[in-house]
């Protein structure tokens, strides 16, 4: 979606980062609110990303992450004028069971 207010979406500084508490380290707030802190809590987590897909999560752009081609978890954004006021990570089975999800074939590189 090149062009697309998805593709151009970048995180406002009061952006809200909720999780369940499936895939967060222990002592990891289950919410977290701020660009900063947003940044800092998400880099233990940077090692999942490798097995992280860009995908229709229940139709709308999000992020699959599912290693060995199992989804372990879900991202969910919400774009507001361009930019991104929040995102979900969703890791519960029962939850991630519930999504319509679809992986999204990679952007042609230029």
């Amino acid at each position: 979606m090149p062009g697309s207010a998805a593709s151009r979406a970048v995180p406002v500084t009061d952006v809200v980062r909720r999780s369940g508490r499936a895939v967060l380290p222990p002592g990891v707030a289950a919410e977290v609110r701020g660009a900063r802190a947003v940044a800092e809590e998400a880099v233990p987590l940077a090692r999942r990303s490798r097995s992280a897909e860009l995908a229709l999560v229940d139709g709308r752009v999000g992020l699959v992450v599912a290693p060995r081609g199992r989804p372990a978890a879900a991202l969910t954004f919400t774009v507001e004028e361009d930019r991104i006021t929040a995102y979900e990570v969703i890791a519960d089975p029962a939850r991630l069971r519930e999504l319509d999800l679809a992986v999204l074939p990679p952007w042609p590189r230029a």
